[in-house]
């Protein structure tokens, strides 16, 4: 017998609310009614229909925004690569050391030496760390493990931790992240191997809710990265890619092409990309921290991605080696500072273009009636500050699926 849905209202009143729709509506005297974990109304308090909520929570005026949502991570990895970080500072390029076998590679040896209940244990924190942060959903990458066995090693421990703690996962698998060595000058092999065998028995197992790849020179080329997406739709499986980080293969055209969720990074794309990702709706992610990180000089074309209306997410890239931080809001003052994105459109790049970027624009990524009860009540005179501060948080509450969970 299945469980009975609830259907108790709560009304969650006297709140000023950022609602993040297309228009970004704000509500200055705002109220929310929640019924079980979904929205039934939201809009200006005076306005609200009778009603005889169970409970009712008056929030003194604060500011209420949807859940925030990390739309690009790879928050499940064992071990640092702070050394890297150290032979960086030295002038050692991302790509030079990852040609000597470190990079991704020496994440690989990190990984597969891990128990999951190690990955579990080491995850667990990052997590935590974004959820206090006000981040109701996250994407969780595999792309470490890089054979069959160790890439469901992470993805049962991303599944995990959605059962951990109140934060919907969705889960990618990235096993064309890099070329392990078991396959050395056997690209083609190794992604005929994930396409034929590995895809299919990961998405029978319930492991993976997209496919991505790392089109790239240290990754792989544009026609290894269409027969992985070829697979892929055959399964049903949604695609993404990373692309463009580097230099410019021609990835974002191909994702584009293919209707992508989301093509990720972007730093040597250009006004041909922008166009042809907005005329596909595919999402441009924008991942500042990695940009930081490595010091990168050239930025993602945002004033191109604008002009030609193309929807730019924001995502942590929380990983060992080019980005390692699980802070969104700091993700959201670097897109602000380093990218030159409004504050509007940072916020709407962790709320509604966020949710586009998995997929999940119907359920989560604005507050309208018939979306998740996903909301956050934050300590702070206007929206414009969650895009200001650095090193700061001023989440009071985070609600999920209609509870307080923190």
């Amino acid at each position: 017998m299945s469980a009975a849905v609830e259907t108790r209202e709560i009304l969650w009143r006297n709140a000023r609310i950022a609602a993040c729709d297309e228009a970004m509506t704000r509500f200055a005297r705002g109220a929310l009614l929640t019924r079980g974990p979904l929205l039934a109304w939201v809009g200006e308090e005076q306005e609200l229909p009778p009603c005889a909520p169970a409970q009712t929570h008056d929030l003194g005026g604060a500011w209420v925004t949807p859940g925030l949502i990390d739309c690009h991570t790879h928050l499940v990895f064992a071990g640092s690569r702070a050394t890297e970080y150290a032979e960086r500072l030295r002038g050692r390029s991302y790509e030079e050391i990852a040609r000597s076998g470190g990079g991704i590679l020496s994440s690989m040896r990190a990984l597969r030496a891990a128990s999951e209940q190690q990955l579990f244990d080491a995850s667990l924190p990052r997590l935590e760390a974004l959820l206090a942060e006000g981040v109701t959903t996250v994407e969780i990458k595999s792309g470490y493990g890089l054979t069959l066995e160790d890439e469901a090693k992470m993805l049962r421990v991303a599944r995990s931790l959605a059962h951990a703690l109140p934060v919907t996962i969705s889960t990618t698998l990235l096993a064309a992240h890099a070329l392990p060595p078991e396959y050395a000058g056997r690209a083609d092999a190794y992604i005929d191997d994930i396409s034929q065998e590995w895809l299919p028995r990961l998405a029978a197992e319930g492991l993976l809710d997209a496919v991505d790849v790392f089109c790239e020179s240290v990754g792989f080329n544009v026609a290894q990265a269409g027969r992985l997406f070829d697979a892929a739709a055959r399964l049903g499986v949604p695609v993404k890619m990373h692309a463009e980080q580097l230099s410019n293969l021609g990835g974002s055209l191909l994702a584009a092409q293919r209707g992508a969720l989301s093509s990720d990074h972007l730093e040597f794309a250009d006004a041909a990309e922008a166009q042809a990702l907005a005329a596909a709706g595919t999402v441009a992610v924008l991942l500042p921290v990695a940009f930081f990180c490595l010091a990168q000089t050239r930025k993602p074309p945002v004033a191109a991605l604008r002009q030609a209306g193309t929807a730019m997410a924001i995502a942590t890239d929380c990983n060992p080696g080019s980005a390692p931080g699980s802070s969104l809001l700091l993700a959201m003052s670097m897109a602000t500072r380093l990218f030159r994105l409004t504050c509007e459109e940072a916020l709407a790049g962790v709320t509604r273009h966020a949710a586009r970027a998995l997929g999940m624009q119907t359920q989560r990524g604005r507050l309208a009636p018939g979306m998740e009860a996903d909301f956050v009540v934050w300590g702070i005179g206007e929206p414009e500050e969650l895009g200001y501060w650095s090193g700061f948080n001023p989440r009071r509450a985070v609600i999920k699926a209609g509870r307080r969970v923190s």
